[in-house]
């Protein structure tokens, strides 16, 4: 007879669980053998939530928070008013007014946990964009945040919430975990309605056009972006949750590409012939990669997944949507 004791299973929150990222969190802390509660206001979008419990609830009531994230051992803080930058560049008050609720009642809700613990997923828009005005940027260490200049309300408005983590922190003894993203993509993405982000905006295009037409791509295609799987995304959000790390870390990987053979390896994927026809649009930061020189200290996992292979898991599962849909 095993003499050990089985450790208790964890109950563990995932705000914005009908999200993206937030689904493939659920179903990565399952495996995991958690006890996890989905909270959101929709669904994710295209399969079932793997979630012991999945809550719709607007976390912009206080009230709600308090109700379903006090009983929790740990709090995935991924709930947001987010998008592409189409959305991002249009919807400043809306996205700084609904951020801020979202996050001071979720941090108010943690503080007076059972856990008193909390991953919060910031984002790469929090860096000043004095530095980031050139296509071939140097890249950016978490301290270089300060001082400030972040792009947009967005920006704005996850600064503010890491410095409200910070001082939770110090203050009042909260277990913080701050993880930045920059680009997270893969299947289940949303990639029409006007929310999708870049990858899935060019599968759709690639998807539904026909031999020979020309592929819109906003700005000179010439910007350059660093993009993280979803995949390798959440396994460092679980590892890095696990860790003693309490500072803002780079989640990403430090290699860019164009946007314009950003589609081009798209295009590539989908085996049509298609020209790119760059146009007048929204195209946010001339050049941005992270440092993660920080990431690879205090996290063992190593992201494993190309560009290429990753593109092209997006766009065959973006497509089999799109004739799933006829």
């Amino acid at each position: 007879m095993d003499s050990k004791i089985a450790a208790p299973q964890k109950k563990v929150a995932v705000t914005g669980a009908g999200g993206f990222i937030g689904h493939h969190l659920v179903n990565a802390l399952k495996k995991k053998g958690h006890w996890v509660r989905g909270i959101d206001i929709k669904n994710p979008e295209f399969t079932k939530s793997e979630a012991d419990e999945f809550w719709f609830a607007d976390l912009r009531n206080k009230d709600m928070a308090l109700k379903l994230l006090t009983e929790m051992d740990e709090v995935y803080a991924l709930a947001a008013d987010v998008g592409g930058v189409g959305h991002l560049s249009r919807w400043n008050y809306e996205i700084i007014k609904n951020n801020l609720e979202i996050d001071t009642n979720t941090i108010e809700a943690v503080l007076k946990s059972k856990g008193k613990k909390i991953l919060y997923t910031s984002s790469a828009c929090v860096y000043p964009l004095y530095k980031q005005k050139t296509n071939n940027p140097l890249p950016l260490k978490e301290e270089d945040a300060m001082p400030a200049d972040p792009e947009g309300a967005y920006g704005w408005e996850k600064l503010t919430a890491e410095q409200i983590l910070e001082h939770a922190s110090r203050d009042h003894g909260l277990q913080i975990r701050i993880a930045r993203f920059q680009n997270v993509y893969g299947p289940e993405e949303t990639f029409e309605g006007g929310r999708e982000k870049v990858v899935g905006a060019l599968c759709r295009k690639i998807a539904i056009a026909k031999e020979g037409e020309s592929i819109e791509v906003w700005g000179d295609g010439l910007q350059k972006r660093s993009f993280c799987y979803v995949d390798d995304c959440v396994i460092s959000l679980i590892e890095l949750m696990e860790s003693s790390y309490s500072k803002p870390l780079n989640v990403s990987i430090d290699k860019t590409i164009t946007i314009n053979n950003l589609t081009k390896l798209i295009i590539k994927s989908s085996g049509k012939k298609l020209k790119i026809k760059n146009i007048s649009g929204p195209e946010g930061v001339r050049g941005r990669m992270p440092d993660v020189s920080m990431r690879k200290k205090v996290l063992k996992y190593i992201p494993k997944t190309s560009i290429q292979k990753g593109l092209n898991n997006v766009y065959l599962w973006v497509e089999s949507e799109i004739n799933r849909g006829k």
